[in-house]
């Protein structure tokens, strides 16, 4: 047996700053949610409008930190300092490249989204220059995911944890004063966010060029086609993934949007306030992948097999007493981020809906810790896609355009995906345990 002692020590140690990074990292929305959301459902649709879109566009980023954070890990884990500096050279080059390219696109069809995701028309103008805005610092925010992911791998969690404390301590600072002190709204939440990437992605930055074990040189800066289209096959998966996933949640945001403006903007806050419960999971995923990627470059099964169950284990229960808290203080908490009675009474209710269903999502984020610190991103997209678009979207479809049911049947479409996903995804890591594990660590 593996010292679990040990490796709980280990872990504990790696996911408290990781954990405390997501939880932050999404206050960022959070502090635009609330304080907005005392503007009135207007001003609450307005910014939740591109909400997904941005999950998209994050989610393309972050799949290649999710890559360079399993191919670094793995560098590590072998000693190959080598392999380890080129990927960090690469990792600049992809952070301009996939800055530049994100930031243009969005840019450019900034004016069309809020319509294409069914605002109505009153909603429109405010949410056009909300996304607009804070997607001008768009190479920020690319470094402050992508470069994030390469210094985890280096199994330094405190320095991104640090950089995210920073920013969010600006992004209230500036929320208060150009949304109440200069009284601009909408507008204000847009600005504060921006600056915060900005000063994100620089701190950010700094560290990665100071880390000594990725040694940043001229020689590294230069592509290389190899490594580049290895990084892509662990990507592509990884940002098919989150393409469509996020798709998915625009296109579930879209028929709850049909909905009208009330329900859209309750739905909003309730999935804004259920998010702050499942970040420790993801929190403790990110830090599950680093110690699988070292394991697996270490060739040592017996580790990656103890980080596995244990990061599971600890994972599921985290999300079981987060699920009872959820319950218990679901309205004072939707109470938070509107002034709205009828939005927080409706927001509530499907918190105390899903709260019974947090240890399946927990299940499913530990599984896919595993699977991305192996490298093996493409069971993980094949997964996703069957259950977004043949559960919580078919049947969303049916809710809302045919059968003309409330709120409450779209958060059931929304919770059988989630515990399908968990399923199968713990299966498909049972079998692949069982059947595929030992020739992989054998093949490196």
């Amino acid at each position: 047996m593996y010292k679990q002692k040990n490796l709980l020590t280990e872990l504990i140690v790696l996911a408290i700053p990781t954990i405390c990074e997501e939880i932050l990292s999404t206050l960022l929305q959070y502090v635009d949610t609330a304080m907005v959301g005392h503007l009135g459902e207007e001003a609450t649709a307005a910014v939740s409008t591109t909400t997904t879109i941005g999950w998209l566009i994050g989610g393309f980023l972050h799949s290649i930190g999710v890559a360079l954070l399993a191919m670094m890990s793995k560098s590590v884990g072998e000693g190959d300092d080598v392999k380890l500096k080129k990927l960090a050279g690469q990792a600049v080059i992809l952070v301009i490249g996939s800055g530049l390219m994100v930031g243009i696109l969005a840019l450019s069809f900034a004016k069309y989204i809020p319509a294409w995701m069914g605002a109505e028309k009153n909603v429109r103008p405010d949410a056009y220059k909300y996304f607009f805005i804070i997607s001008i610092p768009m190479i920020f925010r690319a470094a402050a995911l992508i470069f994030g992911s390469c210094i985890r791998a280096t199994l330094d969690t405190k320095s991104p944890m640090i950089v995210n404390i920073v920013a969010n301590i600006f992004n209230i600072i500036l929320d208060w004063v150009f949304i109440y002190i200069l009284d601009m709204g909408v507008v204000g939440a847009a600005y504060a966010t921006a600056i915060c990437y900005t000063i994100a992605g620089t701190l950010m930055f700094i560290v990665f060029m100071n880390k000594k074990k990725l040694g940043i040189s001229k020689e590294n800066l230069k592509a290389d086609k190899e490594l580049l289209a290895e990084i892509g096959k662990v990507a592509l998966p990884a940002a098919g993934t989150r393409a469509t996933a996020s798709l998915g949640y625009v296109v579930f945001a879209g028929l709850v949007s049909s909905m009208g403006t009330s329900i859209f903007a309750a739905h909003s806050i309730a999935v804004n306030a259920e998010t702050i419960f499942y970040i420790p999971g993801y929190g403790l995923s990110s830090a599950t992948s680093a110690l699988i990627g070292v394991a697996y470059g270490e060739r040592n099964t017996q580790r990656l097999k103890a980080v596995m169950k244990l990061s599971t284990a600890i994972t599921i229960v985290i999300m079981l007493l987060n699920g009872a808290l959820l319950y218990i203080f679901a309205f004072p908490f939707m109470k938070i981020f509107t002034s709205s009675v009828n939005a927080a009474t409706l927001g509530a209710k499907m918190l105390r809906i899903v709260a019974f269903t947090e240890p399946f999502f927990g299940l499913m984020i530990a599984m896919q810790g595993v699977f991305y610190g192996l490298g093996r991103t493409g069971q993980v997209f094949i997964i996703e896609t069957f259950s977004m678009w043949g559960i919580r979207i078919l049947f969303t479809i049916l809710c809302v355009k045919v059968w003309k049911t409330g709120l409450t049947e779209v958060w059931y479409c929304m919770i059988a995906d989630n515990i399908f996903k968990a399923c199968l995804l713990a299966l498909a890591m049972y079998g692949f345990v069982k059947k595929k594990l030992a020739v992989l660590m054998e093949k490196g």
